[in-house]
């Protein structure tokens, strides 16, 4: 006798529960008393970057060949600025005489000598990869070795 009395509860239960108010339903009734409106305003800021990826120059220049000292530097630069930024390269070493700089043209770099050295610049945001050549006269003839006589130094413009 105990099983037909089993479904019939569990009938009964499921009802129950069925007709039973929902904490919800408050939430998804309509009303026409007014209107609710919402807005939303978001403000992204990006922090400005300016990054040197990569600095690579030998670490001393061989200054044998008739006083004469040539060598490559890498500047790897990734920049968010808007208006850019400036690489000084500044004579660190007292010995060297004339210095030579060069580097493939490239779209929004603009190099520029300066009484001390020179400056390359990158007038807009973006990644620049810049092979710079230098070219040095050293003053001094009995050194055999120099070590690396150029200080760069970055800014944002």
């Amino acid at each position: 006798m105990s099983t037909p009395k089993r479904p019939l509860f569990c009938a009964l239960t499921v009802s129950a529960l069925l007709l039973t108010p929902m904490s919800s339903m408050g939430e998804s009734a309509l009303t026409t008393q007014g209107s609710a409106s919402a807005s939303l305003q978001l403000r992204i800021i990006i922090p400005p970057v300016m990054r040197v990826m990569e600095n690579s120059h030998p670490q001393l220049l061989d200054t044998s060949v008739g006083g004469e000292a040539s060598a490559e530097q890498r500047l790897v630069v990734q920049s968010n600025m808007k208006r850019g930024f400036c690489v000084s390269l500044r004579r660190a070493a007292p010995q060297l005489g004339a210095w030579d700089l060069q580097t493939t043209p490239q779209s929004g770099v603009q190099l520029s000598a300066l009484p001390d050295g020179y400056r390359v610049c990158g007038t807009r945001p973006g990644h620049y990869t810049l092979v710079l050549q230098h070219r040095f006269a050293i003053s001094e003839r009995h050194i055999e070795a120099l070590r690396w006589p150029v200080q760069t130094d970055i800014s944002a413009i």
